[in-house]
């Protein structure tokens, strides 16, 4: 029975991932039904605190953008490519990847992919290079930021281990950096140089001297409250950090237990959804955010569809283990006991068929835990978990290919020989390594 639950588990991640958006979150609802109600699996459930601390994350974001934050960080960003466009392989993920870390989304990237496309090109470099890390960078800047979707719920699942978010950052943001590095080492001199590229001078009568979209142009009052939003998320994003630092920041509250009086103290996940929820009010209040376009816009699109998936793939996954959970943990962990690797295998694998690090976080964390997986090898993995760019199906990767107007940057005959999969391999390997050594230098 435990290979047919796991057949159907399998089946509604796939079919979820292939009809994408929401239908992840839904098609998981077909196989809990198969699950409580035909098969009598416990039902399990979602992470309540987890995806709490998700949907306040992303309305602080989501209003931090209505607000006019994300154009105005794009427009730093794109300030600081231009003036070196020569080393624009370099500077263009470090840009990006620094972009992501501090928004939590790879979204903001989309403004960006055109400005890099262009100032490549005008400098003879091939834009395949840029683009290509610079995507990756987007994807492993998610693992690194404070406030992703992705790390919320990691923290959230290794409270149970003391992990604070500190802890998890002093490891997560150095070994992605570095690795991001590493990863444009590995394409700095990929492939012709544009004067000798065919396809691009076959090109060169055509569109491709046509510029990418401008960024907005902020002005006036409406700078003014760009910059105010996205200083106050900033300060709020530190605030998270330094209650994570120091638990005694956290407030101590009285409580009545079997009539005996005690004292208890804020939870980590609390402390972020009223931090992020109090900045998002403080940006609609001093800095006019509308609300209207908060909920309109793509951030808060984006997050309720990642919200919707996790819920339902997660309680799925929740549910299958609930019911399997000695089979589960007798079966397979000796293997990961004796090769910890496979661990990161699985993130890495699961992460590329639901295009989510977040979905994958609480899916197969909480089995790692289960399993007794030390915690530096937990931490050391995470940057497994954002594989979506095994196929070449994830947004920013086709934006990148269709921005690239030399032709370039390409999806590859054969689906898997792409342009942004050597870069992603060499990135996350190295992210993985570099974790493991710093998880072990790194005190508790």
């Amino acid at each position: 029975m435990l290979w047919i639950e796991l057949l159907i588990l399998l089946a509604c991640i796939l079919v979820g991932a292939r009809l994408g958006g929401i239908a992840l979150g839904t098609i998981a609802g077909l196989g809990l039904v198969i699950f409580v109600f035909v098969l009598g699996l416990p039902p399990g459930g979602p992470p309540g605190v987890v995806i709490g601390m998700i949907i306040a994350v992303i309305t602080a974001l989501a209003t931090m953008q209505a607000a006019g934050g994300l154009d105005y960080l794009v427009s730093v960003a794109e300030r600081i490519m231009r003036r070196q466009p020569q080393y624009v392989t370099f500077i263009a993920p470090v840009v990006t990847y620094v972009l992501v870390l501090a928004s939590g989304t790879t979204h903001v990237i989309y403004a960006l992919l055109p400005v890099i496309a262009e100032v490549s090109r005008k400098a003879g470099v091939r834009p395949e290079r840029p683009l290509s890390i610079s995507v990756i960078a987007g994807f492993q800047g998610v693992i690194a930021s404070p406030i992703s979707a992705a790390t919320v719920a990691m923290i959230g699942l290794l409270a149970t281990r003391g992990v604070s978010l500190p802890k998890l950052l002093a490891i997560s943001i150095p070994s992605t950096f570095i690795a991001v590095i590493i990863g444009a080492l590995s394409v700095a001199w990929r492939g012709k140089q544009l004067r000798d590229d065919p396809e691009y001078q076959g090109r060169l009568a055509g569109t491709v001297e046509k510029a990418g979209p401008a960024s907005r142009v902020l002005t006036g009052k409406a700078l003014f409250n760009a910059r105010g939003a996205t200083v106050s998320f900033l300060v709020g994003i530190m605030i998270v950090v330094l209650v994570g630092m120091f638990p005694g920041l956290r407030p101590a509250y009285e409580v009545v237990t079997n009539g005996v009086v005690g004292t208890d103290q804020v939870e980590m996940g609390f402390a972020i959804m009223i931090v992020m929820f109090a900045v998002a009010g403080l940006m609609m209040i001093i800095f006019k955010a509308s609300p209207a376009a908060a909920v309109n816009g793509d951030i808060m699109r984006s997050g309720v569809v990642a919200v919707i998936c996790i819920i339902g793939v997660s309680w799925l996954g929740d549910s299958f283990f609930q019911g399997n959970r000695s089979q589960i943990v007798g079966g397979i962990s000796q293997i990961i006991r004796e090769y910890p690797s496979s661990f990161a295998a699985g993130l890495f694998v699961l992460s590329g068929l639901l295009f989510s690090a977040a979905a994958t976080v609480a899916i197969l964390v909480p089995v790692g835990l289960a399993l007794a997986l030390p915690t530096r090898f937990l931490i050391a993995f995470y940057p497994a978990a954002n594989s979506v760019f095994v196929l070449p199906t994830y947004g920013t990767l086709l934006a990148a290919v269709s921005f690239d107007q030399t032709g370039t940057t390409k999806i590859g005959k054969y689906l898997l020989n792409h342009s942004f999969m050597l870069p992603g391999l060499v990135t996350v390997i190295s992210a993985i390594l570099i974790a493991l050594l710093l998880s072990a230098i790194v005190p508790s």
